[in-house]
């Protein structure tokens, strides 16, 4: 019964209840009928096998699929009876192996230096409560998940004790190391030494953009 859930949902009672036995038959769980804990006096409960479900009850594996009926009637003499079984268990997915990085950045950003460091304690936080977490993951997260604002830092480590290690150094002082900027050109020709070269010369956009960052 869904009714004792949602009340009558008109023109979807059905599909709900199939929905509602569909979680059933996953989770293994009868669920109980609300606001019915007194079974009507109009029904012989003694005959045959049929309960109300006044509390929850577990709905063990028995070796065969679950199955479940769910009859849907309407005013207007809609009857309808679906029989639903358990779908088979998938099997079990390969775990891909993880990639092996020498070093893996985090990156984090904030609209003022003071927000970059309390972003900063948030993340270490965050990851000290879930020493489970995969490096990568937090790493792939921050990378494109995140806005990236104005002020921006980067934290590299090997493992997390390293990056959590680096998140505090950065709560602390939120100073940027000074570097230069290295740009790889890919494709045809990456090989030849002086690569872009041509491009620096013959475009000024390029040239003046390249000589700002480095």
């Amino acid at each position: 019964s869904l009714k004792s859930n949602i009340g009558h949902a008109q023109a979807a009672a059905g599909v709900g209840g199939v929905i509602k036995m569909v979680m059933a038959l996953r989770e293994g769980v009868l669920p109980r009928t609300l606001h019915a804990d007194e079974p009507s006096p109009h029904i012989d409960w003694t005959a045959g096998n049929v309960r109300l479900l006044t509390e929850s009850r577990e709905w063990p594996e028995t070796g065969q699929p679950r199955r479940a009926g769910i009859s849907s009637f309407g005013a207007s003499g809609t009857n309808a009876h679906l029989i639903l079984e358990q779908a088979p268990a998938r099997p079990a997915a390969d775990t891909p192996e993880e990639p092996s990085l020498p070093l893996v950045p985090w990156l984090v950003s904030a609209k003022s230096e003071t927000a970059l460091r309390a972003q900063a304690e948030r993340l270490r936080s965050y990851v000290a409560e879930r020493p489970g977490l995969r490096p990568l993951d937090v790493a792939f997260s921050l990378a494109t998940t995140r806005g990236v604002l104005e002020h921006r830092a980067v934290v590299v480590g090997t493992d997390l004790s390293e990056l959590a290690e680096g998140l505090g150094a950065l709560t602390e002082t939120a100073t940027a190391v000074p570097g230069r900027t290295a740009f790889l050109f890919t494709g045809q020709g990456a090989q030849r030494l002086g690569m872009g070269r041509e491009l620096y010369d013959a475009f000024p956009a390029f040239r003046n953009a390249l000589d700002e960052v480095c």
